[in-house]
């Protein structure tokens, strides 16, 4: 199947998912060679690449146009048999651990080819309240929606659905796909993938629900089985939200008939001539104003008018309410009755709630409050001081001091709430300028993150004054001198930093400063229309040089190729400048003939380019 007809019919696709209508011919898709490439380049450049499932021989390093076909080969024809993942733990940030299944890389090649394929079938029909593991959408995107759009929310409703990723429904799975999927073959692939099972201090598990986090398909696939949540809260929201607007407050009322019957009395008397009591009625007026502006202008427990808000990223949502207590009770039982009943989840009671806006709830490592009321507030605005309404329960995002306290606990910095650094001493062989790094790149990430926060260079302050005191305090250990002397060794200028040599002259490499960052916040949606391109762009030119049959290292032509995957580019030493080079821009993967590829993992790929030179010279 020829590149440009794979891409047409890729296109059709997302013509035809938009009309609803259910799509065959999908299992064919995988007899193009470009599909794979294109799920070749998508996960080797990831840092799992080297990371071996239950067989440590199969990994991405070695991979070449022969596997390719092999693997692609075996699909098509039903022999292709899965590999059970590989389970393993990682610490989650409450002190459990989190089950990861790791696959083969054939595994992976396989599921990356499936993904493309589903993407296009349902990324066009995907709700735009959906952030988690999609192309142009991110935690940044859910939560500049939220405070973009969640105003006046009066409720925020919290839902944790209990091991989600473990507790997916196979065949409720499987019947969702069928609703836009008429390809039985595609199906029956996915599921040998579901019910691959795993294997845990070597010993075999049958899978009989889930999708294994860690694996290539498994996000997407817990995005179609969620789709139906996001498509139930469309229903509940068109049930739920009532009124065009909020009536005005009773009080408001009243202060402004007041006005309005002064004014009016104001007009008769000097219409009759009367002018000595209009003083007095315009004092009234003034203070009847001051009144009204006390006031809310809007009433906030107008049962007239109701509001629903839902956002989601993978399996955390949040629903924002605008109405009463008993309202947003009746959508969480509503909810969790759908979860329950439908889709086979569970609801965690201790983890679930519902919570006032104005006090907050946690979302995505944000806390969600709003503040205003609707009074009236002196401020400067353009030099001036002037009188305004402040909104009402504008949405905000701040940063909970425990993650941060937690942050500093969890990497050594010392105790947020003594406001106290401490010296990280297990750091202290490394280089100045490699301590520096790491400091720099471990504030930046928090920052980086925490940057749609309304107050959050006053809350992420806070550590950073633990964070530059845990580095003064680390290099004045290192160098047996006190803070004083050692900021002093760093200031230049304005700034604090380090000096070093690079590779022509001398550099310099400033500490972190939270001005550094640049407040940028993401897009709050994807342009639907390019999703064609977005989704199936171009090969990478590590393909194109496995096609062209020419080793980098030692220039044989016309042999069979394999990409090395370098794990660190010091294991490039032997090699030519270019070819280290080509490593780099190229995620640390170059393209080898099968001989070199084995000298160079036996330490002797020098000796092998001497012999090859001296051949050639001879």
């Amino acid at each position: 199947m020829q590149p440009h007809t794979v891409e047409k019919r890729l296109d059709s696709i997302i013509d035809l998912s938009r009309q609803g209508k259910r799509i065959n011919g999908l299992f064919r898709l995988l007899a193009a060679p470009t599909l794979w490439e294109r799920a070749y380049e998508q996960i080797a450049p990831n840092k799992g690449a080297l990371t071996p499932g239950s067989d440590p021989e199969n990994t991405l390093d070695g991979f070449s146009l022969e596997r390719m076909q092999r693997v692609m080969g075996a699909v098509l024809d039903g022999t292709y048999r899965f590999s059970p993942a590989r389970r393993q733990y990682i610490p989650k940030a409450n002190g459990k651990k989190r089950p990861l299944g790791i696959p083969t890389a054939d595994d992976k090649l396989v599921q990356a080819a499936v993904k493309i394929v589903l993407e296009h079938v349902y990324e066009p029909v995907f709700s735009d309240q959906s952030h988690g593991f999609r192309r142009g959408r991110s935690c940044h995107t859910a939560l500049t929606e939220i405070r973009r759009t969640w105003h006046g929310m009066k409720w925020l409703v919290e839902v944790d659905i209990v091991g989600y990723y473990d507790n997916i429904d196979h065949d409720i799975l499987l019947d969702l796909l069928r609703k836009r999927i008429d390809d039985e073959r595609l199906l029956r692939l996915i599921r040998r993938m579901l019910k691959v099972g795993y294997l845990e201090d070597w010993k075999f598990h049958r899978t009989f629900s889930g999708a294994p986090q860690g694996g290539v398909i498994s996000p997407i696939l817990a995005n179609i089985y969620l789709h139906e949540l996001d498509q139930f809260m469309v229903g509940v929201k068109a049930r739920f939200d009532r009124g065009q607007a909020r009536r005005r407050s009773a009080t408001y009322l009243e202060t402004s008939k007041q006005i309005q019957i002064r004014r009016r009395m104001i007009e008769r008397r000097r219409a009759n001539g009367n002018e000595e009591e209009i003083p007095r009625l315009i004092a009234e007026i003034r203070e009847w104003e001051r009144r009204r502006l006390e006031k809310p202008s809007l009433d906030q427990l107008d049962p007239t008018y109701r509001r629903l808000r839902y956002c989601r990223y993978a399996d955390d949502f949040v629903i924002g309410v605008i109405g009463s207590k008993e309202d947003a009770r009746k959508i969480l039982a509503e909810v969790s009755a759908y979860l329950a009943e439908t889709l086979k989840l569970e609801v965690s009671a201790e983890k679930s709630g519902i919570r006032k806006a104005d006090e907050g709830a946690l979302f995505l490592g944000y806390q969600l409050k709003t503040y205003g009321d609707g009074r009236t507030k002196r401020m400067v605005k353009g030099g001036r001081a002037v009188t305004m309404r402040i909104a009402d329960d504008r949405m905000q995002l701040h940063v909970p001091v425990d993650r941060l306290a937690r942050f500093a606990e969890r990497n050594r910095l010392g105790n947020l709430n003594t406001n106290r650094g401490e010296a990280r001493c297990e750091v202290i062989n490394n280089s100045d300028v490699a301590i520096l790094t790491g400091y720099n790149a471990m504030l930046r990430g928090v920052a980086e993150y925490y940057k749609l926060g309304t107050l959050w260079k006053r809350q992420v302050g806070r550590l950073h004054h633990l964070w530059w005191w845990s580095f003064m305090k680390t290099l004045s250990r290192k160098h047996k001198c006190s803070v004083k002397v050692t900021a002093e060794r760093l200031r230049n200028g304005d700034s604090l930093g380090l000096w070093y040599e690079g590779r022509n002259k001398r550099r310099f490499m400033p500490m972190f400063r939270l001005k550094d960052v640049r407040p940028t916040p993401a897009l709050s949606h994807v342009d639907r229309e390019a999703l064609p391109h977005l989704y199936f762009a171009g090969r990478n030119d590590i393909v194109d040089r496995l096609r062209a049959r020419v080793c980098q290292t030692c220039g044989s032509v016309d042999v069979s190729l394999e990409v090395h995957h370098v794990r660190k580019m010091s294991d490039m030493k032997g090699t030519t400048l270019w070819t280290q080079v080509k490593a780099a821009r190229t995620r640390k993967r170059v393209v080898l003939c099968r001989d070199c590829h084995v000298a160079h993992h036996a330490g002797r790929l020098q000796e092998r380019l001497d012999k090859c030179a001296n051949v050639g010279a001879g």
